[in-house]
């Protein structure tokens, strides 16, 4: 495959150009055009490294896409794999949250464990369309966790996992009444609820949360597989995760948590739909605040697969930064920060996972994704 006309984004620069691909790799990247006449004018469109999705919830929404409603597995999977590879997801890992709780929804539950299966049967089978691995979501303060980390830890799609305590009263939920207000998106709690909710989930971060992040980490470590912190909030949260030798800061919920994060050496993890959106549904630090204090090295989709594209050309215009620069976040950084050196930018030898982008006005369009050179949507 031969591209010409391209608009090519590399690390540190974009130009017109041309790139060859040979054998699902990038062959030659080069400025100017090419006489050869089977060549595939592009016409000015972007051309872009395929992006890397580390955390997604976006695969626990079609196999539960209403509260209490399970969904046929294998065309959730599909249906996901579609809309990410669409939205110029190359590589996503499927984030799988793990650990029984009562407000927890998808935890551990028998359809993870069908999710993985068709997984592995669609890859056999050669109909994904976009290359996938699994990231657990560990709810640390639960009573199950560690068993169904075992069940999962040896899985050959296994590269990340990351250590959660979604207590109310810290980290994400401060305000426990903001966490209230979250759980009541499907019906209202009584008081009393609320109070026997509150009570419950603190016992079992008592009883479990230290204990299992401790077990959680160790596992990983032997297993080789990236850890990542979540929601920190204060600078002890990120001190911990250095002390637990963690590198990825997920989601950093205050200016205080990022800035520590940054002095630690912590690639720092922040939602695309925070860009986005211009601030956080949950009310944490605006992603556009930490952009602006060069504190932001990775964006995730989140629960909107379509928001990567969108949030890195808004980094563009609203924190000035360069197009290089942006794409890094969704591109280069979650690779290197996921352990995976062979994807991640337009260079010769890298794989040929490319995303041709044609903007409609300030909007950024994907018109084809390409997996190892091939067009995968």
């Amino acid at each position: 495959m031969l591209i010409k006309n391209a608009r090519i984004v590399t690390r540190d620069d974009e130009f017109i150009g041309v790139v060859r691909i040979e054998k699902g790799r990038i062959a030659e990247v080069a400025r100017g055009t090419t006489s050869v006449h089977d060549a595939e004018d592009w016409q000015g469109d972007y051309l872009l490294p395929g992006f890397v999705e580390v955390h997604t919830d976006n695969l626990e929404k079609h196999l539960a896409p209403r509260p209490g409603v399970m969904w046929n597995v294998e065309a959730a999977v599909v249906i996901h794999d579609a809309q990410v590879a669409a939205a110029g997801i190359t590589t996503v890992f499927d984030s799988l949250a793990i650990g029984s709780r009562a407000d927890a929804g998808l935890r551990g539950s028998e359809i993870h464990r069908k999710a993985v299966s068709a997984l592995d049967r669609l890859a056999e089978h050669d109909l994904l369309r976009a290359d996938h691995y699994l990231h657990l979501r560990c709810e640390v303060g639960t009573a199950d966790v560690i068993e169904l980390f075992d069940e999962f830890g040896n899985h050959r799609l296994l590269q990340l996992a990351s250590v959660m305590d979604h207590t109310p009263g810290q980290r994400q939920w401060q305000d426990p009444a903001k966490w209230r207000q979250y759980q009541e998106r499907n019906g209202k709690w009584s008081d009393e609820k609320m109070e026997a909710a509150l009570v419950e989930l603190s016992d079992l971060q008592t009883r479990y949360a230290h204990e299992h992040r401790r077990c959680i980490v160790e596992r990983c470590k032997a297993l080789g597989i990236s850890v990542a912190s979540h929601d920190d909030t204060l600078v002890e949260h990120v001190e911990e995760a250095v002390r637990d030798g963690i590198q990825i800061s997920e989601f950093p919920t205050t200016m205080a948590a990022a800035r520590a994060a940054r002095a630690h050496g912590l690639a720092t993890v922040m939602g695309a739909p925070n860009v986005v959106r211009g601030g956080s549904h949950s009310g944490n630090v605006s992603a556009l605040e930490l952009a602006n204090e060069g504190l932001l090295d990775v964006l995730s989709s989140d629960y909107v697969p379509s928001s990567l594209m969108m949030a890195v050309f808004q980094l563009v215009r609203d924190a000035g930064w360069s197009l290089p620069r942006a794409i890094a976040t969704v591109s280069s950084a979650p690779a290197q920060a996921a352990g995976l050196e062979d994807r991640g930018a337009i260079e010769v030898g890298l794989r040929a996972d490319i995303v041709r982008v044609r903007l409609c006005k300030a909007l950024p369009v994907p018109h084809a994704t390409y997996v190892s050179g091939r067009r995968a949507a």
